[in-house]
Order: structure tokens, then sequence, then C-alpha cells
């Protein structure tokens, strides 16, 4: 049987945007404990007091915090540069045995232009083109014959450099994508490397999400001094 404070916090981790308030102290602890009560329960099988949530939500947030800032902000203030492309639509079609020959062909064809971009995110049963518009004739000319999921206009790309130590902390990509979140940015793509990831999202929404992510890591600079 699960103990009522790993009842809480398992119930707190399914709730991410919750544990973020819990680390900014903007939540009423009693309030909440009221609400997580009845899942409470439900896990560990007897009914419990309001107290006993409480309590274990006090000893729960300093944990969060610590996590927070030894792991997750350590990362974000070291985030590297911030780059923004524009002028950008992306088209998603069902993978099939001539789309790869497809997309070498569309890459040979690009190679040597100037100031053009290309890149391909492939999925088990689709793959997505991001692409320059310049070359958007070309990619409905060679892809004709392929079955087209979607295609996506007026995009621009934001591509943030991480350092190398990313990939062993857990929470770095919640922790910006959250940022965006909470501001109501639709993510329309994401595309990542091993210390790099870049988000596609509408040219009306590039502004405030390049605004948004320099925030987040100058929010970590202010809170570490």
């Amino acid at each position: 049987m699960m103990s009522i404070p790993s009842a809480v916090e398992a119930v707190i981790k399914k709730r991410p945007f919750l544990e973020g308030a819990l680390v900014d102290g903007l939540i009423n602890l009693s309030a909440l404990a009221r609400q997580l009560k009845p899942d409470v329960e439900k896990i560990v099988g007897k009914e419990v007091n309001d107290s006993a949530v409480i309590m274990a939500l006090n000893r729960l947030v300093p944990r969060l915090e610590l996590i927070s800032t030894m792991k997750v902000r350590k990362v974000v203030e070291n985030i590297g540069d911030v780059i923004v492309r524009s002028d950008l639509s992306d088209f998603t079609f069902v993978n099939s045995s001539q789309l790869y020959n497809k997309q070498a062909e569309l890459l040979h064809q690009v190679h040597e232009m100037k100031n053009v971009f290309c890149t391909f995110s492939q999925g088990i049963y689709e793959t997505t083109i991001v692409v320059s518009d310049l070359i958007k004739p070309l990619v409905n000319e060679i892809f004709a014959g392929e079955q087209k999921i979607a295609e996506n206009n007026n995009l621009s790309m934001i591509t943030v450099k991480l350092p190398s130590d990313n990939t062993i902390c857990p929470g770095v990509y919640y922790y910006l994508f959250k940022e965006l979140a909470w501001d109501s940015i639709n993510v329309v793509e994401v595309i990542s490397t091993t210390n790099e990831f870049s988000i596609v999202v509408s040219d009306d929404d590039v502004h405030r999400a390049f605004s948004i992510l320099m925030e987040a890591k100058r929010n970590v600079e202010v809170k570490e001094i």
C-alpha cells in the first residue's frame, strides 16, 4: 500500500502545471489538499484527512524546488544562441517506398542553394519536411505523387542551443515548453538533436515565443543570483 506522501507526489507528477505553480508558491496548500484528497484516498485505499495531505505537500515543495534549482535551472541558464528563421512552410506525407528517393532528390537540388532551409523529421508512419518558402514549388513538384497529410504555411523556426549536459537532466524541455504553453503559444513542429532543439510556430507567434524563451533564461539567472 502506498503511503500518503508518495500518493500526493504521484498525483502532483501527473499535473505538471500544478507542480510548477507549487514551486513558484502560487497555490494555497489547504485548498489544494482538499482538491487532491479524493485522488489520494483512491491510491492509498482509505480515508485521509486534510492535514495529512497538507503535511505531505509541505514536505514535497522544498524537494521540488531543490530539483528545479539544482538541475533544470543550471541547464537553462547556460542556454547558448537562440536563432530565428522565418519564411518557412511544412509538409507532412505518408511514408512510402518512394519517399526516401524523393527526399534525396530534393536535397540534391537544393544543396548548393544559398539561404535555403530544408530538414526532414521521419516518424514510423509519416514524414514532415520543413522548408524555406523559396523551394515550396520544388517540393510540390517532387512529391506530387505522394499522399500529403498536411501543409502549413507562414511559419517561423526558433532554434535553441543547449549545453551538453541537457541530455542527463530530466525536465529541461518541460521547463521551456511550460513557459510557451502558459502564453498559449501553439508549437506546430518540434525538431531536436543532441544539443539543440527547434520549434516551429506561426509567424504571428514567433516574436512572443522568442521573448518568452529569452525571459525564461533571464529569470533563472536572476534567481541564481
